[in-house]
């Protein structure tokens, strides 16, 4: 089974953003997100509405906020242009280091009727035959 989410209103909402409740869903009075349900429902001219990032629903969730309690949208700073420096400061370079030399590999030990190899001094798992370290 597939779960997809639905197409609605606030889809067309960014993030952060408030937006008059009336510009964007009409309906019923309703209330103040912060003010709580024991306040009086105000008219959706008086109310914000505010698509907030959410961590289980990819699709955020939308609040209502009176003026009052309306957040700030978030401030839009300009981008920091990294300026080039005339003559670039590079890094010294540095010598290449000497690889250690390859050393010689040992021959290893094969069982002389598997052709397997085997640890030397061992005994050959597959026949049972002593290899002589």
């Amino acid at each position: 089974m597939k779960i997809t989410a639905s197409s609605d209103w606030r889809d067309g909402l960014a993030y952060d953003i408030p937006v008059l409740v009336a510009d964007v869903m009409p309906g019923d009075p309703t209330r103040c997100f912060v003010c709580g349900p024991v306040s009086e429902p105000r008219e959706r001219t008086e109310l914000w509405a505010v698509k907030h990032r959410h961590p289980n629903n990819h699709a955020g969730v939308v609040r209502f906020y009176c003026l009052e309690h309306r957040p700030q949208p978030p401030r839009v700073t300009e981008p920091v242009v990294a300026t080039r420096a005339k003559t670039p400061t590079r890094a010294p370079r540095r010598a290449p280091t000497a690889r250690p030399a390859a050393q010689a590999e040992r021959p290893r030990a094969v069982c002389p009727n598997c052709f397997i190899e085997v640890p030397p001094g061992a005994v050959c798992g597959i026949c049972g035959e002593a290899i002589a370290g």
